[in-house]
């Protein structure tokens, strides 16, 4: 009996030992982490809307999602001065595309017929009938204009580089939960450069404790900021390469004559000297 028993007992105990083992199984996979340039924030849904809260600005609501505000102002339909109220509803992202086929579904109306196509004569080519004779000397081919065009944002950015040169400090943590980066203290007038190349989505003084304010679009995702400029150097729509010359150094906005600089990733505050090469 007794040995029935130890039996039953060490049947029971090799089940549940291997219940336990399928049941520890292979456990989620760690966070995916995109690596664009040197490092990059885990991967996160930008919004799809906000909504308008007093005091908002436009520009401050692109700037703080990572957009551009020309496109947050296409998206909703809004016009110079891009005048917005609290309560109202902004689109963070672009519409969905209606494709052709589908706007030509949508815009019958009826049953159709097809249009009996009308055949001609072909009549070859007409310098077959000329009676003259070929320019041999004229070339045929059409001369080709080269142009560079540059389409769209690069998946990722080349190469970073410091927008200054001077003493670097943290910036401080106020009770404004945006203010992040770093800061760089020179003389006024310094040269302020393109921490990477990308396209300006915005100069002027329009977000409040920036003063005179850059932005630059890098990728679909990230941005970068140089505020408290004396004077800006580049325009809105320019497209400008790393290291190249876009504001002098100053005080504006400020008690102190410095560049704040900040990268931001899909809207969210990184810390730049991540990105930035070691000194």
């Amino acid at each position: 009996m007794s040995c029935y028993i130890r039996k039953v007992q060490f049947i029971s105990s090799t089940l549940a030992v291997i219940m336990i083992a399928g049941c520890a199984g292979p456990g989620r996979p760690a966070p995916v982490s995109v690596l664009n340039s040197q490092h990059e924030a885990a991967i996160a849904d930008k919004p799809i809307s906000y909504t308008v809260k007093a005091g908002d600005t436009l520009y401050a609501i692109a700037w703080f999602s990572g957009n551009d505000y020309t496109d947050i102002a296409r998206w909703n339909s809004l016009s110079k001065p891009y005048v917005i109220h609290p309560g109202q509803t902004l689109r963070l992202q672009a519409p969905p595309r209606v494709s052709k086929k589908q706007q030509s579904v949508n815009n019958m109306t009826g049953p159709t017929r097809l249009k009996k196509q009308e055949k001609s004569i072909d009549q070859g080519d007409s310098k077959a009938y000329c009676d003259c004779k070929p320019d041999v000397n004229k070339s045929s081919k059409p001369k080709k204009v080269t142009q560079k065009i540059i389409k769209g944002f690069p998946k990722r950015v080349d190469k970073w580089i410091w927008p200054a040169k001077g003493k670097a400090e943290l910036a401080n943590k106020t009770n404004q939960a945006t203010q992040a980066g770093i800061d760089i203290y020179a003389n006024h007038g310094s040269s302020i450069v393109a921490a990477a190349a990308g396209k300006v989505v915005y100069a002027g003084n329009a977000l409040r404790g920036y003063g005179n304010l850059i932005i630059i679009k890098h990728t679909d995702s990230l941005l970068s900021a140089y505020a408290h400029n004396d004077r800006i150097l580049v325009s809105e729509r320019d497209w400008v390469k790393a290291g190249q010359e876009i504001g002098k150094m100053g005080n504006t906005g400020t008690t102190s004559v410095k560049l704040h600089f900040e990268i931001r990733y899909r809207g969210k505050s990184v810390d730049p000297i991540k990105y930035l090469p070691k000194k």
